[in-house]
């Protein structure tokens, strides 16, 4: 059984290429922003940015808040794709895809809580100034 979905797999080179990786990850990025927890980890970024600035971090705790917030919307992005995954190919109720779910709601979370460390960090050390 096949699905079209418009997707041409050839390979493609140079040029080509890049623009046809950044398409798809423009259409990505236009599907997770369907998601009400990327919006919220996207409206929770904003804030840290703010709380960032007005504590004046250092290039290094700026540096680290960007890569983890990148790496947070990476890992909302790989858990998206494996609940689609899912409920495509097992739509039913079933404990191996409750596993896979939650294990991807897990590494979005400790991602969480990553952010949320560097926060409490730069938090202590501004509190300390």
């Amino acid at each position: 059984m096949t699905h079209d979905t418009g997707f041409d797999p050839s390979k493609q080179g140079g040029f080509a290429h890049l623009r046809a990786a950044a398409g798809y990850s423009i259409g990505g990025l236009t599907r997770l922003a369907r998601e009400a927890a990327f919006r919220q980890e996207v409206l929770a970024g904003t804030g840290l940015l703010v709380a960032y600035w007005m504590m004046n971090v250092t290039m290094a705790v700026r540096l680290s808040a960007a890569v983890l917030f990148l790496l947070l919307i990476a890992m909302e992005a790989v858990n998206t794709a494996i609940e689609e995954i899912i409920d495509r190919i097992s739509p039913e109720v079933s404990d191996t895809g409750k596993h896979a779910k939650d294990l991807g709601s897990l590494a979005v979370f400790c991602l969480i809580l990553a952010n949320s460390m560097l926060l409490l960090y730069a938090l202590s050390v501004h509190l300390s100034m």
